[in-house]
């Protein structure tokens, strides 16, 4: 892993040998799904099983979200040379907007899946208007504005990412002398405002909803929306701003990036893969001051490559429903089998012609190629801790859980766990959001049931440094709830819905350094008429995912190259290993280390918590937490450090 990635870093900045990896990248991914395309071109289905929207809206995706990429190697080429390309999807969109044609596309008034793939639509035939646009007969272009003029006035979008469909939509109308709202795009421009949150992170939508979305979705579309015809005239000087939020966001993103390439596995839509890339394309190509043009496709590429080298596309040319191979659980239940093509974005780079400056920049290596990365991020209340002896990238999470403060729904495996990286994977199985298991502080009732966490209250994250050593802080305070699930019928990444029952209420500090953490785990109050005697609490490890476990002892497992290990600083534990079968994206076998504890009010527990990619001892620390709330640490390398714990105490008086 850290071979290949020390490679890219060393090798030349030829302009020409980088740029033809990706555009031959981007033209076998054309020609794989290209294949599938109906007679008219209009709908593009890859074989697979159908989504959750039906066929035809399949085949609208297909061809929306290859169109991005065909664009995008349009305007990187200036149309030379690519004719038949043009051609191809020109012919796609006269049948797609033909209400007669058999394989016309599904109008954003049928379907809102449709509003989506029109915002692709109208991005990329603003971008190619002198190859494609241009040379549409005046029938079909007024059939497109026909296709694309319902959007104007619907008020039914979600209030999150989709409001950039709308305006890319209406803007691209506006400049066709199609109808269009200036309200609309007034009203649009003011809800993303409200998602901004600090140090250039968004959230999308009013939940706290922080995953890849960020960069690929409310990052992106701002920069080029600002590009298109006419944008500016609505924009009313507010692009630089937008870039100087792009230009904070990106000092973080560059920093959750594995040094194998691997983007963190956290939040919806991961079978996206490689459109992880697209931020750092977009900073490019608005010029950011921050990070060099380098340092952007450096990350950028080893994104990309990543994905290559694990066989992504795999033979046929076609990207599947997984990660690195298939598996469809990744998936949300309306994706179909052209929705991985949204991975597009990821290629943006292609739009930037030979001769841009960013493919003659040297390349810089990642912060975790260059060494220790711990950072706190506040929008998230994530502490991320990367290791460059094994090159992951490690989050531990005490802001994010796709909910509202106070929500009693259950833990996505996606967003409420503890702890995320960029070499393993949360559970993803059935269980997983039923039962938090990995990477959780849960309350055990007698009958087996675990406690859920989401609609915790964020207590901080810092970074503390004294006489040059740095320690990580973050802690939460949640009411531990059960969950009895209602039935659903789609699952879009959030937790399940239910009926819950309070049990008690959970603090959960954590001091973060290297490849361990120092998990501070105390129940601070029971509900009435619960019987704290029935109750256990269960710490979670790290889950480490292989095609076989090679070894478990006590709480310490090892798969493949990982090892994920916990430790109990005092107090008494019955430690085991839970293993699952197909339960994630990684290998057909899982394994989680867990200690179980018996639950006191008012007991600290502290657990060592260590996932590492590199052969070494068990771990051993001690802990020690005075009253007034410093915690010494002495850890596995023999270092200590003094930490003072954030305070609770105002957190806790807000919720009485």
């Amino acid at each position: 892993m850290r071979e290949q990635s020390s490679r890219l870093v060393a090798a030349p900045a030829s302009g020409a040998a980088d740029r033809a990896f990706w555009t031959g990248y981007a033209d076998r991914l054309l020609t794989g799904a290209r294949a599938y395309a109906s007679p008219g071109h209009a709908r593009i289905t890859p074989p697979g099983a159908e989504g959750g929207y039906g066929n035809a809206v399949d085949g609208l995706e297909g061809f929306a979200r290859t169109f991005l990429l065909a664009g995008f190697r349009l305007v990187g080429e200036h149309g030379e040379g690519l004719d038949e390309l043009a051609d191809f999807y020109a012919a796609g969109i006269r049948a797609g907007v033909d209400p007669d044609a058999p394989d016309r596309w599904v109008r954003p008034d049928e379907h809102p899946q449709a509003k989506v793939e029109a915002a692709s639509l109208a991005l990329i035939l603003d971008q190619t208007r002198p190859w494609i646009w241009d040379r549409l007969d005046a029938v079909t272009q007024q059939r497109v504005v026909d296709y694309l003029a319902p959007v104007v006035g619907d008020t039914s979008y979600p209030r999150n990412n989709w409001l950039w469909f709308r305006i890319v939509v209406q803007t691209f109308l506006r400049s066709v002398g199609g109808p269009w709202s200036a309200d609309d795009i007034r009203d649009d421009l003011a809800l993303h405002d409200s998602f901004v949150r600090a140090d250039g992170w968004l959230s999308d939508g009013d939940e706290r909803s922080y995953d890849h979305y960020v960069g690929w979705a409310l990052h992106l579309y701002p920069v080029l929306w600002s590009r298109m015809q006419g944008a500016s005239e609505l924009a009313a000087g507010r692009t630089a701003g937008d870039v100087a939020a792009l230009d904070r966001f990106l000092q973080d993103a560059v920093a959750l990036v594995g040094a194998d390439g691997s983007p963190l596995l956290q939040g919806r839509s991961l079978i996206y893969r490689f459109a992880a890339a697209a931020p750092f394309w977009v900073g490019a190509l608005a010029e950011v001051p921050s990070t060099s043009p380098g340092a952007l496709r450096h990350a950028a590429e080893l994104i990309v490559r990543h994905f290559a080298d694990h066989d992504v596309p795999g033979s046929d040319a076609l990207l599947s429903m997984g990660w690195h191979a298939e598996w469809r659980a990744l998936a949300q239940s309306y994706s179909g089998p052209a929705s991985p093509y949204w991975a597009s974005k990821g290629m943006l780079g292609v739009a930037l012609p030979a001769e841009h400056p960013v493919w003659s920049a040297p390349a810089e290596p990642l912060p975790v190629e260059r060494g220790e990365v711990l950072r706190a991020i506040a929008a998230p209340g994530w502490i991320v801790s990367g290791t460059p002896d094994d090159g992951i990238v490690r989050v531990v999470n005490h802001g994010t859980d796709h909910a509202h403060p106070g929500d009693a729904v259950g833990d996505s495996p996606l967003y409420a766990q503890l702890g995320y990286s960029t070499a393993t994977s949360p559970l993803l199985d059935e269980q997983a959001w039923t039962t938090p298991l990995e990477q959780a502080v849960a309350l055990v009732a007698a009958d087996g049931r675990t406690s859920h966490r989401a609609g915790m209250t964020l207590l901080g994250a810092r970074i503390d440094e004294t006489d040059g050593l740095r320690v990580g802080v973050a802690g939460s305070l949640a009411v531990a709830h059960l969950l009895e699930p209602a039935p659903i019928e789609r699952r879009h990444g959030s937790g399940l819905a239910g009926a819950a029952t309070p049990l008690g209420t959970l603090e959960v500090q954590s001091l973060v350094r290297g490849p361990w953490e120092v998990r501070l785990s105390r129940l601070v109050s029971i509900e009435d008429g619960v019987d704290v005697g029935a109750l256990g609490m269960r710490v979670g490890g790290w889950a480490v995912s292989a095609d076989a476990i090679g070894s478990a002892e006590g709480a310490r497992v090892t798969a493949g190259a990982l090892t994920s290990t916990l430790v109990p600083l005092g107090g008494e534990a019955r430690a085991d290993v839970v293993v699952r079968s197909d339960a994630s994206p990684l290998g057909g076998a899982s394994a989680v280390p867990v200690l179980d504890y018996r639950a006191e009010v008012g007991t600290w527990i502290a657990t060592l918590v260590e996932l590492r990619g590199v052969p070494a001892p068990a771990p051993t620390a001690s802990v020690d937490i005075d009253a007034d709330g410093q915690v010494t640490v002495r850890w596995p390398d023999g270092v200590r450090t003094a930490s003072r714990l954030l305070d609770s105490g105002s957190a806790m008086a807000a919720d009485r």
